[in-house]
This record gives C-alpha cells, structure tokens and sequence, in this order.
C-alpha cells in the first residue's frame, strides 16, 4: 500500500559498498536494484523529483534541491503489491504518479495502473481514475496525454467510458469509448475536452493542448478480441472534423504508426516500413498528407524520436546498430550533446530526460557499458554541469567489465551480432563461458550496462549476448517467423554463439554454462536439451517451457487471438517445447519464478521441475512469493544471484 513519509536524508540513503570478491558481496553489490527509477525537474528547475528504489521491494518518492541535494521523503510504496513506477511535476507544487502491479483473477494473474496526484508536500492524494460500474477488471485507469505546460496544475488525460458514465480502460469499456478530459489538479475539477468515441482507443496531442490524432484498435468477435490492427484519425489545425490518416497492421507491421506531432510544421512524425525496415517520416496534417523521408538505415530500424520539454518537442531521433545512437534536429542541443559526451567520456550514452519551462536547466542521464550512469543538471546560463546522483552506489568503486560488439557465423553462414563481456580481470582465454539469450523474443540486447552479464562476469565468466534470428531491431528479414515458430533458427544461433567462444579459444568447452530470463530462459532449456553435451547447466528464469500453456493461459484476455497467432500451431509446439523434451535434458537445471508473474505463469517453472525431477535430471525451483516477471526486489535479486553463483560454480567447476 501507498503511505506518506517524511523524514530528511540523503537522496538515496545508501552508503557504496566496499569492494569484494566474495561471492555474497558479489551478489549484493549487483543484485540491488538501480537506485533510481525515474527522476524529473519542475518547471521552474528549482526541484527534483525522484523514485527511488528502497531497500526490498520499495519504492519511494523523494523531492530534491539540486543546488543542495538536500531531500525531502513523501510517498513510500511496500511493493505489496503497488509500485510506484514514475512520477512527474504537473507543476513545481502539483505532482502525477502512476502506479501499478498484479492481482489475482480466478487463476490468472493481472496487472494494473492507477494514476494519482499530490502536492510536493505529499499531502492531498487523490486518484484521477475511479472503480468503473462494470464487472470487468480495471487494469487501467487512464493516459496522460499533454502535461499542458501553459496551464498550471492541469493535464488532459485519456479515459475510456463505460455506459453508466464511469471511466477506466477495459475490453468492456471499448464499446462506449475514450474520451479526453481535462484535469484540475487541485480542485479535481474535470472538463469534456473529446467526447467518448466507439471504439476509440487513445490519442495524440501537439504537445500544446490540441488533440490532433485519434487511436482506434480493432477487435473482431463477440469478445471484443484484439486483431492487431489499428486505425489513426487526424483533424487540421483549424478543423474539428476526423479525417483518415493511415491504417497500420501490427501483426505484419505494414502502414504509417504515427509516434508524436510537431505544432511548428504541423506534421506527424510516422514510422513506416522501407526496405524492410522502419524508416522515420513526417507526414503533413493540413489536409495533402504530403510526406518526407526524415531518416532511415539500411541495417537497423529507426526506433522512435527523441524529445524534451513539457510540451513534448521532437530534438532529434535514435536507432541502435553497435550501440544506440540519437541524431539531433535541433543545432544548440546537437551541440550541447557533443560537448557533454567530451566533458563526461566514460558516459558516452547520454539522454536528455527533461527540461525547465524557459528551457535554461536541463535534467541529463549519462551511462556506459561499464558506468551504470548518473542524472546531472545542467544550467544553460551558466554552464555548470552538477552531478545528482549515481545509478548504482554500490558498485562505485568496483572496476566493471567493458563490452565489445562483435559478430559470429551461424551455421548457414549468416553473421548474426552479440555482444561480448570478458572478466574485468583482463583474462581472454580458456575461460568458463556463459551464454545470455534475451527475452522477447521479439527484443534485443543492447551496448550498456547489464547487472546480470556484469554479475556473471565479476564471477570470472566470458558472457556472450547474441541477438539471434528473431530479435527485433534488425527489420523484417531479421526478426523472421519469431523464436518461437522459427525456433530451430533461433536456438541455432543461440547455439553458434558458444561454439565461436569455443573456436575463438575464449571459452573451455567443459565449463560451458547457459543462462536465461523469460524467452532467454526458455532458450536456455530448449539450447540445454538441443545440444545436451555442450552446456554443463542450465538456468532459466521465469522461462516459458510450454507453447501450448503459453496458449492455454491467453484464455479470457483480450489478446488471447493474438497471442495463439504468434505462437502458431504444427509441429513446433511439441518439438519446440522444452516442457515436452524434459527426458533429454541431462544437466543440473536452475529454476527461478515469481508467483504473481502475469507474463509467464509460475506453473510453467512447475511443470518443468515436475518432469526433470521425474526424468532424474537434477532441478531446483525457487518460488518468489508476491513478485512478477521482472522480480523487483533486492532481497530477491541478491538471493538469485547468490544461488546462482553457487549453482555455476559447482556445476562447472571452475
């Protein structure tokens, strides 16, 4: 539950760790969750607003002043079950958090998000959704669509509308439609700004107060189930009437998917499939639908574009090939970009979190491969550039591993990209390896900071990431049938990537090991089972093991059709099923679940103990309590990686 807090401290309240190689130390110093979660600047830059990470599950909500860094305690979340996942200056006395987490419905988990607003004081908490008059669960209560940076204490929010009048997006819902509302913070007071539309799902601003875009997702069936597709409306700047934009597949990704407006050209940016890849275009909102290729590349998509201020401006656009890279549109921030990448070397990752109203103080995160990162102020005026505070104290004075992007040969040949970490000790050869798959499988790695590779290799293992056939980011040719249809492609990448440390003479082939989150973990079962000779063990977290499960539980969701096309039916969801090939699984396996993980079930862990154990394999599962996919919990973490390193250690012997 959420409760109020006041007490003075430090802005983490976190002393750093002194440096240790023990595996206990090890495991704390990585195993503890990043400081902070999410942090914004008022509008007059005068304060900050932080979530931060307590000790546990916690989440607490800090108000700060940058010159002093002195900081002010006043929401705390236990994590049981809400969290508080960010918060934001609706004013510099007016704050917006969302919250969120799982709860139970018949046997299925499900998560939710609230929206709330207090003063900086933490006084007056007010819930900006309220419990529709429908039998439906309420997973979420509302969006925010414009912060209204030229109204004070106000924001227009998104908010589907059932029949009796009450608001909260849910399937139900959808018959009646969203509407926008605009908020008073302080006196709740709430003002029609877009009727309820059928089947109306979101919408997008300019940034400045005017809804531009409307959002309609498309069901089929009596169920109102999910088709993947969805319809974009837009009215002229000096127009009320809908006119048609684009229409866009999700499931095929073909069509305009609007991503932001920009007031000043009066055009919506748009990503739109070129050659296979998303390429960025901005699209005129004046009735000609004129359209200009802003960017693309001929490797990679373009992800989305970059933007700063309350008013939301678009600054530039990023995409990731080796690493991700931002290209500014705007010459003053390009610049400034260029300058802090000088001034702060060893943080060559650089994002620009927020502004002040007037834009003279901007909130920065710099981080790298071997920096977890810090946020920063910087004063336009006077070009002082402030460090606020680390991203992870307790790894201050430990030397991390640096990370090289490299390439391996699959078996037909294709070059598939990974990323290699070594010990941080320097030792590159005869090493105990691991093998980290993502999850997703529609994801992919990039070149940072990773807690769990950085943990590993601390421990003395190479570790290699590859992004396997599968992976997005990489266009359509790349991301192919998915993992899990495609799987045998999939899990043969996964595979090369250890046999070219073996080849490369990084890895010994006798202390091979694969290790796994989500996707990664079902990789690493499905890998461990495939090629039961070249991995000594197996450890899989919150793994999928069974395609037919992952089928079975979309039951009574909305996007139980979608997921069922994913997955797919034939043959593969036997062979492609770790569950289903448990008796050839012959090494020590690891297992780590939450039991309120609404991504994958917890019986999908079950299951898969259930029939190593019957098998002889050796398993161990490890249940969290309470927790969900992602297991955001230090006490948690610090647990897992404890056992892990143990269960590594003894398994390789190394």
């Amino acid at each position: 539950m959420l409760r109020h807090l006041f007490a003075c401290a430090s802005i983490l309240g976190l002393a750093a760790a002194g440096h240790s190689e023990t595996l206990e130390e090890d495991a704390k110093a990585f195993g503890v969750r990043q400081s902070v979660r999410s942090m914004d600047i008022s509008p007059s830059g005068q304060k900050l607003l932080a979530v931060v990470s307590g000790p546990g599950r916690k989440t607490v909500v800090k108000i700060i002043d940058p010159a002093t860094l002195a900081s002010k305690s006043i929401m705390v979340s236990e994590g049981t079950p809400e969290s508080i996942y960010w918060c934001g200056f609706a004013s510099d006395v007016q704050l917006v958090c969302k919250y969120g987490g799982q709860t139970k419905l018949a046997e299925a988990v499900v998560g939710f998000t609230r929206l709330a607003t207090f003063s900086v004081e933490g006084k007056n908490f007010k819930p900006l959704g309220r419990q529709i008059a429908t039998s439906a669960i309420q997973q979420v209560d509302g969006q925010i669509l414009d912060w209204l940076p030229d109204q004070q204490d106000a924001v227009l929010m998104a908010r589907g509308y059932d029949q009796e009048g009450a608001f909260g997006y849910t399937a139900g819902s959808m018959r009646e439609g969203v509407g926008v509302d605009r908020i008073d913070l302080r006196t709740m007071k709430s003002t029609r700004i877009e009727a309820p539309q059928p089947m109306a799902s979101g919408y997008i601003t300019d940034g400045r107060g005017n809804v531009r875009i409307m959002v309609s997702t498309g069901h089929t069936g009596p169920d109102l189930q999910l088709s993947g597709r969805e319809s974009f409306r837009y009215r002229r700047a000096d127009s009320r009437k809908w006119e048609s934009f684009s229409e866009y597949d999700g499931v095929n990704n073909v069509g305009d998917y609007p991503v932001a407006i920009e007031a000043d050209s009066n055009s919506a940016f748009v990503l739109s499939k070129t050659n296979g890849r998303d390429a960025l275009y901005r699209v005129k909102l004046d009735g000609s639908l004129a359209r200009t290729l802003v960017a693309a590349n001929a490797k990679v998509d373009i992800d989305n574009v970059v933007r700063l201020g309350r008013g939301q401006r678009v600054i530039g656009y990023s995409f990731v090939d080796d690493r991700r890279r931002t290209v500014y549109f705007d010459e003053e921030v390009k610049s400034l970009a260029w300058g802090l990448g000088r001034a702060i070397p060893h943080q060559p990752l650089l994002s620009f979190e927020e502004a002040s109203a007037d834009g003279s103080k901007l909130l920065i995160f710099g981080h790298g491969d071997t920096d977890p990162g810090s946020f920063y102020v910087f004063d336009k005026n006077t070009k002082k550039l402030d460090e606020v505070t680390v991203a992870r104290p307790d790894l201050l004075d430990r030397k991390l591993a640096a990370v090289q992007s490299i390439s391996f040969a699959a078996p037909d040949g294709v070059q598939v990209p990974a990323y290699l970490t070594l010990p941080p000790t320097g030792a590159n050869k005869n090493l105990p390896a691991i093998v980290l798959p993502h999850g997703g499988p529609s994801a992919r790695d990039e070149w940072s900071f990773d807690w769990l590779a950085q943990f590993l290799a601390a421990r003395g293992y190479a570790v290699i990431q590859p992004n396997y056939r599968g992976s997005s980011g990489y266009g359509d040719e790349w991301l192919a049938q998915n993992g899990f249809k495609g799987w045998r492609t999939s899990i043969g990448d996964v595979t090369a990537s250890a046999k070219y440390l073996i080849a490369q003479g990084i890895a010994d082939p006798a202390r091979m090991a694969i290790v796994g989150w989500s996707y990664g973990g079902y990789a690493a079962l499905q890998s461990a089972a495939v090629e039961p000779k070249l991995y000594k063990a197996a450890v899989a977290i919150a793994p999928v093991t069974d395609l037919s499960l992952l089928k079975r539980e979309a039951n009574g969701f909305s996007n139980r059709r979608l997921l069922r096309d994913f997955v797919g039916n034939g043959p593969h969801i036997i062979e492609g099923s770790p569950l289903q090939r448990a008796s050839e699984i012959k090494v020590p396996v690891l297992l780590f679940h939450g039991d309120m993980d609404g991504n994958v079930a917890v019986a999908h862990s079950e299951k898969m103990a259930a029939a190593l154990r019957k098998g002889g394999t050796s398993v161990e599962l490890i249940r969290f309590k309470g927790l969900d996919h992602q297991l955001e919990d230090s006490d948690a973490r610090i647990q897992m990686l404890t056992r892990i390193g143990t269960f590594l250690d003894q398994a390789i012997e190394h």
